[in-house]
């Protein structure tokens, strides 16, 4: 059986425009239709949740305490559907679309610059990627998969490592006298460039190296690594960040190596996915690809 109290696209649509714009003419010139079809959607809408929306004041529509409540969820609502109907819309001819989260500046500098090719290979395959900086929820986000440091906790989730994580020094070929490569010592008294969403890595780095490390949180702080990245090359300060990360740089020569040590953490590149996701036709390929260009770094 129909429930008869929940509101069609149409009512909430004429509804929220009425509700931004203050009028029906208005409303119903934003949304390319006539005034009576607003009024009628309104009245409608009204009838329907047995509560008035809107008091009418000299012409104008003011929004009722309940309108308030329902203008935020209404609001709320119409933006998910739209999002759902453009992940859709992202097949675009395409048989499968893989839904991928993963650390920000790894889509951005490593995963994103190779996906050309993996589409040579499956050409019938597109991608949602989403940035993230935390655990996917499999259960409870849209994700089929992601690319994260470290195995996910949960049984239910498989893990497949991918690249070791190791740290080095970089800086501005200017930033050094002579080109000298920096011994730990000398990098307590630089600029270091901090990472917010990691930030004891400076701390990890000198604790390994036996030294102090009350006095090494000056610099800057940036929320991503690719901001550190910049923030090096633009010679603020010293970066340390995931090898992996910075190659592009270095082979252009806007950063070079500014340390003999690399530290390797205790967290590697993983692609973790629910079991659900080896079903996607074309998942296994994708597995293999990065597996591949993975081993490439080695």
């Amino acid at each position: 059986m129909r429930d008869t109290y929940l509101p069609t696209i149409s009512e909430l649509q004429a509804f929220l425009s009425c509700s931004q714009l203050g009028a029906t003419t208005r409303a119903a010139k934003a949304l390319n239709l006539t005034q009576s079809a607003i009024s009628r959607s309104i009245h409608s809408l009204e009838e329907r949740l047995g509560v008035q929306l809107f008091h009418r004041v000299r012409q104008r529509l003011i929004l009722s305490d309940a309108g308030r409540v329902l203008q935020r969820d209404a609001a709320n609502l119409l933006a998910n559907l739209n999002q759902a109907a453009m992940t859709v819309m992202a097949f675009g001819g395409h048989s499968e679309l893989l839904r991928l989260a993963s650390l920000p500046t790894f889509a951005s500098v490593w995963l994103i610059p190779k996906l050309q090719n993996f589409q040579q290979i499956m050409p019938n395959m597109t991608f949602d990627i989403s940035a993230k900086l935390t655990d996917v929820d499999f259960e409870n986000e849209a994700f089929d998969a992601a690319i994260q440091r470290g195995k996910h906790p949960s049984i239910a989730v498989e893990s497949l490592e991918l690249i070791d994580e190791y740290l080095i020094i970089v800086a501005k070929p200017d930033f050094l006298p002579n080109g000298k490569m920096l011994e730990d010592a000398d990098l307590a008294k630089l600029p270091l460039l901090q990472q917010a969403t990691r930030p004891t890595l400076w701390l990890d780095w000198f604790e390994h190296a036996g030294l102090d490390t009350r006095t090494i949180l000056r610099g800057a702080r940036f929320e991503h690594f690719d901001m550190v990245i910049n923030a090096a090359i633009a010679g603020l300060g010293i970066g340390l960040v995931p090898e992996i990360l910075v190659q592009d740089a270095l082979k252009t020569g806007q950063l070079i190596v500014a340390s003999q040590r690399r530290l390797l953490t205790d967290e590697p590149y993983c692609l973790v996915y629910p079991q659900r996701s080896a079903e996607i036709d074309g998942f296994e390929n994708f597995k293999q690809w990065l597996l591949a260009e993975a081993k490439t770094l080695k």
